[in-house]
């Protein structure tokens, strides 16, 4: 019996030391992910270099710039060049890109200045590059007003893009106006379909949207 209980105890204790060895050798050969995989709070981008004229990253190109990111202390992680580093929060672990804007010139205070001032003289429309309907707001006193009034309330809220379809789907009426005043609102920016020069730190419109990398608040439930 005594025999047996020391088999017994033996057994327990060779099964321990076989689990241990096993969970060790995994902890040791565990092959670190990529450090451009790393999640929200392994790591910390900087600041981008701001150009001056432009008020872009000076890495911005086709909408895209990038910036450097540091791995959080005590983080290991794979290289691009495939090596494993463990991060102490001071080295550059991996390059992240972000959005831009391409711009070509064109001011945004500028822009509203001219369309606040001299919008009934058509300024605002020579400037941002149609001499058209810059020539027909002068001949008209800016539409006699209105669409002086609608240019500034357009530009001043830095609208680009075509919004002339969902206005058309809801009022024909103001499909028309939109039409008359404001060339389709086609574009109230840039003839070129660039954007404005606004301040990178400044009053400019950022477009929100939720993709992976946004944190979701957990709800309690109730």
């Amino acid at each position: 019996m005594a025999a047996y209980g020391s088999w017994f105890r033996s057994s327990i204790c060779s099964l321990f030391l076989y689990a241990l060895y096993s969970d060790l050798e995994l902890v040791l050969t565990h092959d670190p992910e990529s450090c451009e995989s790393l999640r929200l709070g392994q790591y910390l981008c900087k600041e981008p270099k701001i150009n001056e004229a432009t008020q872009e990253p000076e890495t911005c190109k086709d909408a895209v710039a990038w910036v450097e990111c540091l791995p959080a202390p005590n983080v290991t992680c794979r290289l691009s060049n495939g090596s494993e580093f463990r991060f102490s929060g001071d080295e550059v672990g991996f390059n992240k890109t972000i959005s831009c804007r391409n711009v070509s010139g064109y001011s945004y205070k500028v822009a509203v200045a001219l369309s606040l001032f001299l919008g009934w003289l058509g300024a605002d429309r020579f400037y941002l590059g149609y001499p058209a309907l810059g020539l027909l707001k002068f001949c008209t006193v800016g539409f006699c007003g209105i669409g002086t009034l609608i240019d500034f309330i357009l530009i001043a809220m830095q609208i680009v893009y075509c919004v002339s379809q969902i206005v058309c789907r809801v009022s024909q009426i103001l499909c028309c106006v939109l039409c008359v005043f404001s060339h389709c609102v086609s574009i109230v920016g840039p003839a070129d379909g660039s954007h404005y020069i606004v301040d990178y730190y400044g009053a400019r419109l950022t477009r929100l949207s939720i993709t992976n990398e946004t944190f979701r608040k957990p709800h309690l439930s109730l």
